[in-house]
This record gives C-alpha cells, sequence and structure tokens, in this order.
C-alpha cells in the first residue's frame, strides 16, 4: 500500500508540475515579449489606420509618397481618391474618411457656412497656382473686345479667378469684398467687355475648344494633360489658397493625424513636389 500510494503522490506532482509550465507558456505567448500579430508594428505597438479621402491629383500622388514613412511609424495611411471632390466633405462629415486633402481654406470656410460643418485645419501643405488657359490665344494681349473667358462657378473658386483676372488690368472688381466671394456682378469695371462662361471647375479643360480661355485650377490641368507651363498667366507663390489637410474637430490631435501632418511637411516632401510638378504645384511650407 506504501509504494503504491507513493506512486499516486509521485505521478499527481508531475501532473501538477506540467500544469505550472503549461500556464508560463501561455503567459508568454500573449505577452509584449511575444512574436507581433498581424495588427501589431514590429515594435510591438498596434498598427493604426488613417483614411485619408483626396483628389487624385496631386493630392493622392503626394499622400502615397508619404505612405512608407508613415508605416514605419506605425500608421497605415489608407488613401481614398474621389472623381467628386464635392463628397469630400460630406464623406468626412459622415466619419467615412477620418481627414481630406483637397482644398484651401476660402473653400472651406464658404462650404462651412452653408454646410454646418465642424472640421478643423491641421497643417497647410501646397499650393496649386491657378491660371488662364487658351487654345486660341498666345499671350494676355491677344485677348481681344468681347473675349468669352470661362471661370469656375463655386464661389471661392471664382472669387479667386476674378481676381486674377484683376491683377492683370482685365477687370475691376468693386471694393470691400472681404468674404472671398465674387460673381461677374461685382465687375464694376469691364474694358474689353469680356463675357463670363461660369462653369463647374472639372469641365473647364473640356471647354477650352469652345472658349477665348478659361482660369483653371492646377489639379484639373494635370489631370487633364495640360502642359501647366502653357498658362499666358498665373498666380504667384504668395498666394493665399493653400491646400489643406482637414479634420473633424477634436481629431486635430489625434496621434496618427500630427504624424501624418508630420510627413506631409519635410523637405523631402518638398523636393518631391518640385521635382515632380515644377511651377504647377509650391509647396506652401
Amino acid at each position: 500500500m506504501t509504494k503504491k500510494k507513493n506512486g499516486v503522490v509521485l505521478i499527481s506532482m508531475l501532473v501538477l508540475a506540467s500544469a505550472v509550465l503549461a500556464g508560463c507558456g501561455s503567459k508568454n505567448n500573449n505577452g509584449g515579449s511575444a512574436s507581433p500579430s498581424a495588427s501589431q508594428s514590429s515594435s510591438g505597438a498596434s498598427e493604426v489606420t488613417l483614411k485619408v479621402g483626396a483628389a487624385a491629383v496631386p493630392h493622392a500622388v503626394i499622400l502615397n509618397f508619404v505612405k512608407p514613412a508613415l508605416k514605419e511609424q506605425g500608421v497605415n495611411l489608407d488613401v481614398v481618391v474621389f472623381d467628386d471632390e464635392g463628397q469630400l466633405n460630406p464623406a468626412l462629415h459622415d466619419k467615412q474618411i477620418d481627414a481630406n486633402y483637397f482644398q484651401h481654406v476660402p473653400y472651406l470656410d464658404s462650404v462651412k457656412g452653408e454646410k454646418g460643418y465642424d472640421f478643423a485645419v491641421t497643417t497647410k501643405v501646397h499650393v496649386e497656382p491657378i491660371g488662364f488657359y487658351s487654345n486660341k490665344l498666345k499671350s494676355k494681349d491677344e485677348i481681344g473686345e468681347g473675349a468669352t473667358i470661362g471661370i469656375p462657378n463655386n464661389p471661392s473658386n471664382e472669387y479667386r479667378a476674378l481676381v486674377l483676372l484683376e491683377r492683370q488690368g482685365l477687370i475691376k472688381l468693386k471694393e470691400g469684398i472681404t468674404t472671398y466671394e465674387a460673381t461677374p456682378k461685382d465687375i464694376v469695371d469691364n474694358p474689353k467687355n469680356l463675357k463670363f462662361i461660369e462653369a463647374d471647375s472639372a469641365t473647364l479643360p473640356r471647354s477650352l475648344p469652345d472658349l477665348d480661355g478659361a482660369i483653371i485650377n492646377t489639379n484639373l490641368v494635370l489631370e487633364a494633360k495640360i502642359d501647366p507651363n502653357s498658362a499666358l498667366f498665373r498666380e504667384d507663390a504668395n498666394s493665399p489658397y493653400a491646400n489643406i489637410i482637414v479634420v473633424r474637430t477634436g481629431d486635430e490631435n489625434n496621434e496618427a493625424v500630427k504624424k501624418l501632418d508630420a510627413a506631409l511637411t519635410t523637405p523631402e516632401v518638398k523636393k518631391f513636389i518640385e521635382d515632380t510638378y515644377g511651377v504647377a504645384v509650391v509647396p506652401a511650407f
């Protein structure tokens, strides 16, 4: 009986020791010293996905350029291209995306008031100087009496186009406009009796054969494969229309957003923009 009892005790001790060892092994597999899982970075920190809606050119191109650098910092940048830029702010408002990159402050201010968006600007990245393009004219001096000029029909860009024409001495706007909004009705002097066609910005490149010229946003010029150097005149680098990163108010201190802002404003990005786009896109940092 004694030998049998001792045998049972020995077996019980072995089973208990095995259970303890198994428990230690389980703890190690789930602890910080374990190999990273699919949702972890090599440092053991969880990878965060940041979904940013953007216009195709140059916005999405610039975002994709910084993706590898952000990946190293634990941010998986998901770039979502919107063919209809008018849907980028509604998508941000509805939480379909975490941020957007396509607009400038005057445009944002105009739609915030209209739609009641509660958005914040986190950084400015680049300026796309708008310019005057023509299939028929070779210089500003060829703009003749009664010439037909296409301009964007959204409030902030329409004002921007008219200011560009004013600075070229072609028209004069009434004084006291402070809202970044104007239409041809606000022209007080039009010595050449220019005729203005107000149209959706995206249609202006296709409309050039039917116009004497048009003032077109640079991203649309690039998408239409028009040489930006062919502009008869354009904004200078001091334009207030820098394109910005926009988030919902309260998200501006999000760590992933801060990393995105920092990644977009490095010397490497500045050189990339200058080398890729020349006069068409100007770094704003």
